[in-house]
């Protein structure tokens, strides 16, 4: 859970330091300005907000790895995906997007922070404990940190620790580790295809190379 925090804190407030010029630029995640993934975000915060009050007593199905499911690649036909950017453009001004994001962002971090990690909910047909569905957070918030800063060389970048927690996760779900060779930030970007790896890094990855990307879902 503190994992969780720390991801989310360093998030929110990289979106809260963005100048109105920023809102406009592209992201890392296809077809999508840094608006469009603000907005997204904003329904990342209300799911976690949903979930935390969507008490489960069945046995846990996931964990925070297994929670995540491996997708084909986007396509841009998503009816979801096309919905974002029309979302985002409606709120206007960069301060209303910043500001309900800000609102429930901080609610959602508030939520988490007062919730019983060894209590049980359920999301997506699935059961886990609150723990573990933090957990997998971690990962969400760290790509889309990293999604946020793609065209902000100035940007700060995810927390260390965070970095590291995202890749582990990486590595459980590719079912083999990614080499050392790679910084944990390049092994998350290569690893889910938000950039193609040089010929020495598919080199290094030997094996491995033919299964990433991982597309999360």
């Amino acid at each position: 859970m503190d994992l969780f925090s720390r991801s989310w804190t360093a998030l929110r407030a990289a979106v809260d330091e963005l100048s109105d010029q920023d809102w406009e630029r592209p992201s890392g995640c296809t077809g999508w300005l840094v608006r469009d993934l603000v907005c997204h975000l904003i329904i990342d915060a209300q799911d976690v907000l949903i979930t935390l009050v969507t008490p489960a007593e069945s046995e846990p199905t996931v964990d925070s790895v297994t929670y995540w499911e491996l997708v084909e690649p986007p396509t841009g036909e998503d009816p979801l995906d096309a919905l974002i950017p029309r979302l985002a453009a409606a709120y206007g001004e960069p301060r209303w997007l910043k500001f309900h994001f800000d609102d429930v962002g901080s609610a959602a971090g508030r939520a988490a922070e007062l919730a019983d990690p060894g209590a049980r909910v359920g999301t997506r047909d699935e059961v886990l404990t609150v723990g573990d569905y933090l957990s997998a957070y971690v990962m969400e918030w760290t790509l889309h940190h990293l999604d946020l800063i793609a065209h902000l060389p100035s940007a700060a970048e995810p927390p260390d620790e965070t970095l590291a927690a995202a890749r582990a996760s990486l590595e459980k779900l590719a079912g083999a580790p990614i080499p050392a060779s790679f910084s944990d930030k390049d092994a998350l970007l290569v690893g889910t295809g938000r950039r193609a790896p040089t010929a020495a890094e598919k080199a290094a990855l030997g094996e491995l190379a033919a299964k990433i990307p991982l597309v999360l879902g």
